[in-house]
């Protein structure tokens, strides 16, 4: 069986939207899916979201991102400061989520914990939020990868020719943001929109909205 690369936009809590989407790709041990990060925060159930994603991670090959709302979240783990940023930011639907006394279960961290900076396949690379044109990828600030939207500052191709598949930047009109060298797949399920997935290979995509309705289509 052929590899499918499969990349999830922001998820936001969204776990009707994410048990659908999952069941509509039927992932298998050969696909590598990768979630581009903000699983978390806003949304109604960012608990339900990474224990869906840690299931997943059993059902094919996992690699998520970590976007600026997990390290958030991380950082308010551990720091008065960064607690009072965080729930300014959506992270209070997220302790919401876990209960009274926010009890977070230690797998849930550790998964929070080891997801990655960026990924890079043979054809692609995936970052969370944005890039500079001119850096590889290990010397990439967290300025870029985490928090700066696309439109507020759109990249040039990257040095490594590869497409890059980002989040982040939520499209408000629910389609993909395609330049080419930059493919942008938030697409707004928090707000009204919708949650996708894209297979890059056949550019197949899969779009659910918040109440986990379908509307699936090819590109």
């Amino acid at each position: 069986m052929s590899q499918r690369i499969i990349a999830i936009g922001d998820i936001h809590g969204c776990a009707q939207a994410l048990r659908r989407l999952v069941a509509e790709i039927q992932p298998t041990t050969s696909d590598l899916i990768v979630p581009l990060g903000d699983f978390v925060d806003r949304g109604p159930d960012s608990r339900d979201v990474v224990e869906q994603l840690l299931k997943l991670e059993r059902q094919c090959q996992l690699v998520p991102l970590l976007g600026n709302h997990e390290l958030m979240m991380l950082q308010a783990l551990n720091d008065v400061a960064s607690l009072r940023f965080w729930l300014e930011c959506g992270g209070l639907a997220t302790i919401e989520s876990y209960g009274e006394g926010m009890d977070i279960p230690e797998t849930h961290v550790a998964f929070l914990q080891r997801c990655c900076r960026f990924v890079e396949t043979d054809n692609f690379v995936f970052v969370h939020a944005n890039y500079d044109a001119r850096l590889p990828w290990e010397r990439q600030p967290d300025r870029l990868l985490f928090w700066e939207h696309v439109f507020s500052q759109v990249p040039d191709r990257h040095r490594s020719g590869k497409p890059v598949i980002v989040g982040h930047t939520p499209q408000v009109s629910g389609e993909i943001l395609d330049l080419g060298h930059l493919i942008c797949i938030d697409t707004y399920c928090v707000g009204g929109g919708w949650l996708t997935a894209l297979e890059l290979e056949t550019n197949t995509v899969w779009q659910v909205n918040k109440a986990g309705e379908l509307r699936s289509r090819d590109r």
